[in-house]
């Protein structure tokens, strides 16, 4: 059969973990506890940040915006697949497939800027604390976030337009359980070395850039810290890094993770654990990162939890 172009592609099929009807009972059960983790731990983040006005500081408005963003990223790809799983069918519209890989290329960009800029305020913060309000003030702040959106929004429209354009044979069997880019790429007749380059080139772009202004960041951090003289006060200054390390830590491990396996010759099981990883459980592990490891959110989040009994 010849190829299809996009125009007249009805539906697309995401083949999931598991074609084993046995397996997939566990793995709604899985997948919606995690889900509903994430949904509650990141809102309770935002809750916390939001209802304490000891929090407004730069740093816990980057902590919620990133919230936000993990809650959407996980939000593109659960829910439908645990559609999928009760309908027992593995269908996802042509549309459908396109609106979430660029939602999920949106959220994963916003993460990975966030994550940059929060670096840069712990910057301001150990290295210039007597100019750290006049610097990161709350219209810089909100501008880092604009900024954030605004590439990421642009990079993947970009990504999904260059896809359109592609066309497509039968047998659009994704095995994944949602929408990749990489894996759309893979199903097209057309010739895909101008989206694959693209996709190399961005990447490579945003995650230097990224890495690049984090790890300077960070080797002003280390050097200031050294430089103070009390054991107590290193370890305080290295203690309000140390959630943000964590989670840069999961996101960028997991994400070379996803890389690496697509890369490499690796089994599709190998592919499918990776790229879970990234797009559900890193989201899923920040806010107990950040709560477990801040005794102001864990004591932002007992007022609010108080002021809400008390009211009933």
């Amino acid at each position: 059969m010849g190829p299809a172009n996009q125009t007249y592609i009805c539906e697309l099929f995401l083949l999931g973990l598991s074609e084993k009807p046995e397996q997939q009972l566990p793995l709604f059960g899985l997948f919606l506890g995690m889900y509903m983790v994430t949904l509650f731990g990141n809102l309770f983040i935002m809750v916390a940040v939001g209802s304490d006005s000891h929090l407004h500081t730069p740093m816990y408005f980057f902590i919620s915006n990133l919230s936000l963003v993990d809650l959407s990223l996980v939000s593109t790809t659960v829910p439908k697949m645990l559609a999928n799983i009760l309908t027992h069918s593995k269908a996802i519209s042509y549309a459908g497939c396109l609106t979430q890989m660029y939602f999920f290329l949106v959220f994963a960009c916003m993460d990975n800027f966030l994550l940059t800029a929060m670096a840069y305020d712990r910057f301001v913060a150990i290295c210039h604390p007597l100019r750290y309000v006049a610097i990161m003030n709350p219209q810089l702040c909100g501008l880092l976030v604009l900024i954030a959106c605004v590439l990421s929004l642009l990079t993947s429209l970009l990504h999904i337009l260059m896809v359109m354009k592609l066309s497509f044979c039968k047998g659009l069997e994704i095995p994944y359980f949602f929408c990749d880019l990489t894996q759309v790429l893979k199903l097209s007749c057309s010739d895909t070395l101008i989206n694959n380059i693209l996709v190399y080139f961005t990447t490579g772009l945003l995650g230097i850039v990224s890495l690049t202004g984090i790890l300077t960041s960070y080797t002003q951090i280390c050097s200031s810290v050294l430089k103070i003289p009390s054991a107590e006060g290193k370890y305080k200054a290295f203690f309000t890094c140390g959630s943000h390390l964590c989670v840069i830590s999961l996101f960028y491990g997991t994400g070379f993770g996803v890389y690496m396996t697509s890369s490499a010759t690796h089994s599709s099981w190998k592919r499918i654990v990776a790229s879970m990883m990234h797009a559900v459980v890193t989201p899923m592990l920040n806010p107990f990162i950040y709560s477990l490891r801040n005794k102001d959110i864990k004591d932002a989040l007992k007022k609010f939890i108080n002021r809400s009994t008390s009211s009933q």
